[in-house]
């Protein structure tokens, strides 16, 4: 299983951001994926959540109505996009699978800062 996200940096608060997730080595239409964050000195929350095919969401409260996950099976990629970044959404962005074990990426790292 590999995992390589793709796509932070640094951006403006209001700013916006598309954050991408390869994923190979295992049949990712079968899979429900997540995008989860951690911030500097707190643990990693769940941000958002796509079942496998699409037909499910599901966000944190927190991101509501800012941040929309997407996901393409032909391409075997998931995708957060990120509308209206604040200082507070400043992580490391992961997107894990679980497979009876959980895999992660490497992360990609988000700072939304003026």
């Amino acid at each position: 299983v590999q995992l390589v996200e793709s796509g932070g940096g640094l951006v403006q608060p209001g700013g916006s951001l598309r954050l991408s997730c390869a994923a190979s080595g295992f049949t990712f239409s079968s899979y429900a994926m997540s995008w989860y964050r951690q911030a500097p000195g707190k643990e990693r929350e769940l941000v958002a959540l796509i079942s496998s095919f699409g037909s499910y969401l599901n966000y944190a409260d927190s991101v509501k109505g800012r941040f929309t996950i997407s996901s393409n099976n032909a391409k075997n990629t998931v995708y957060l996009q990120m509308n209206s970044l604040k200082p507070g959404h400043t992580a490391v962005y992961y997107c894990p699978v679980d497979r009876g074990v959980r895999y992660w990426g490497q992360g990609t790292q988000v700072a939304v800062s003026s």
